[in-house]
């Protein structure tokens, strides 16, 4: 199984305005008159940002969705006691138990409410200035999720006959606070630790992705694949959630770890590195925060749940180099092109894994061409990444734990099949190293390293990798159909091939 390497979200529509019913003047004739209509909602429309595709992509809208027209003909009644409006005599009356919608029954017929006269009519319009204005509406309002008020409308009669209108709303609070175990509150804290990184080769091939302050003496951590093409002289910039741009070079990278540790040229002062945890801890469905650049969109912010542990990846970044491996962590949380290297963080806002590979539907399955995400996502846990950054910032170079054999990746075994042919035996298996001395032959099937079963060669060497040189773990194979177990001490191997 392999992946491939590695933007948006929509804001939430204002609310369409509604207006409360009206009722309607008697008319001068014995005519019902027709229904007040209240005025239409304008429409409302959600824009979605760029999607696949870097550069300058289109924009996507949502269709208007009108707003729902207020129930027909119903006013309210004034509060006890209050005074009735000019003429009114107590108007409107109590609503019958089955609205009437005039003499004809239907919806576009006379409006109910309007007292008839003693012979059953209608009264006749005022002559004067003016003429009865009442409408009350009560609503509930809801205030930042904390509490709620009671806001009203009222029309008061003035001398002139001209109506005025007031809102009021109460317990609105004056500021609102997040609390710091927020999602806010832990983004807010994280993003002036995340960077976003351009990295560029001297013929302009080169990328956007992320990373994150390792350490206050300027090293930043990120992916292997969004720093190689600016490794070997290009150029490389790191910019901060405050816009403040500077100058990195790369320290040391680990291909086969896909993990990159840069330096900042001139870091300022006050560096907060993210606070690391413990990916060895983590629970599925344990919350997860992600930060990055997908598709260029500085400092986005996404979040989801541990969806899976143990994940074992095998991620390519297309350009037909070797692949990486790594036994990741599962999230839901969105993750596009340019997330790559940004943190991934849990519920307390430390940083469990660097996100590194997306699987895509655009091709049916890991790996082809860029596409978005569709909540799979992989990172590499950050234990891993903590082994391998200390190594690279201390010699430049990564260190890998082995076992000395030559594994066959197209074998459709159930398990990893040590490989047969292609070399000599010593090749495939090395008579000094920890597989060769522990007994095991070519044509060998691993099944079990340490606790974990094994399926499949990136299996292996993905869980290999997740030890440190000089473990002893316990490894499980087949022979002739026939297990074994014995012990094996991990070799080293110093860089990459």
């Amino acid at each position: 199984m392999s992946t491939e390497n590695e933007g948006t979200a929509a804001p939430t529509p204002p609310a369409a305005p509604s207006a409360p019913p009206v009722a309607a003047p008697a008319p001068e004739t014995p005519a019902p008159a027709p229904a007040a209509e209240a005025p239409a909602a304008e429409p409302v429309t959600q824009q979605l940002p760029p999607t696949p595709g870097p550069g300058t992509e289109p924009t996507q809208q949502i269709p208007p969705t009108p707003a729902p027209a207020p129930a027909p003909g119903y006013a309210q009644a004034p509060a006890p006691h209050a005074p009735a409006a000019h003429g009114a005599e107590g108007w409107p009356p109590p609503p019958p138990a089955v609205p009437a919608y005039g003499s004809g029954g239907g919806h576009d017929g006379g409006t109910w409410g309007v007292p008839p006269t003693a012979d059953g009519f209608p009264p006749a319009k005022p002559k004067g200035k003016g003429g009865m204005i009442a409408a009350v509406l009560v609503a509930a309002l809801l205030a930042g999720g904390v509490g709620g008020g009671i806001g009203f409308w009222a029309a008061e009669r003035s001398g002139n006959g001209v109506g005025s209108t007031t809102v009021t709303a109460g317990n609105t609070p004056k500021d609102l606070k997040r609390e710091a175990g927020s999602i806010a509150g832990l983004a807010a804290g994280a993003l002036p630790s995340v960077v976003t990184i351009e990295a560029s080769a001297g013929d302009g091939e080169g990328g956007t992705g992320t990373g994150f302050v390792y350490d206050q003496q300027g090293h930043i951590l990120t992916n292997n694949h969004v720093v190689a093409s600016a490794a070997n002289g290009g150029k490389l910039s790191a910019t901060f959630s405050d816009g403040k741009k500077y100058e990195a070079e790369v320290i040391g990278r680990a291909q086969g770890y896909d993990v990159a540790v840069l330096k900042l040229k001139n870091p300022p002062s006050g560096l907060k590195p993210l606070p690391l945890g413990d990916s060895d801890k983590v629970a599925v469905g344990d919350s997860t925060i992600a930060i990055g650049a997908p598709f260029g969109l500085s400092n986005t912010v996404t979040t989801g749940i541990v969806s899976a542990k143990n994940r074992p990846v095998a991620s390519g970044d297309g350009s037909g180099g070797k692949n990486s491996y790594m036994s990741a962590l599962q999230t839901d949380a969105s993750i596009n092109p340019g997330n790559s290297g940004g943190p991934l963080l849990d519920g307390r806002g430390a940083v469990i894994g660097i996100n590194s590979a997306i699987q895509s539907a655009g091709n049916g399955g890991f790996g082809g061409g860029q596409a978005g995400s569709i909540g799979l996502g992989f990172a590499i846990p950050v234990n891993q990444a903590k082994n391998v950054a200390e190594s690279l910032i201390k010699t430049g170079k990564p260190v890998y734990p082995i076992i000395s054999v030559s594994v066959d990746l197209q074998s459709k075994t159930d398990g990893a099949k040590i490989s047969e042919q292609g070399a000599p035996a010593n090749d495939l298996v090395d008579p000094n190293g920890p597989a060769g001395k522990a007994g095991l032959k070519p044509g060998d099937v691993i099944t079990r390293f340490g606790d974990k079963p094994i399926d499949s060669g990136p299996t292996l060497i993905s869980e290999i990798w997740t030890h440190k040189p000089g473990d002893v773990v316990k490894l499980t194979y087949l022979r002739d159909g026939k297990p074994n177990t014995v012990d094996i001490t991990l070799g080293s191997r110093v860089g990459d091939k």
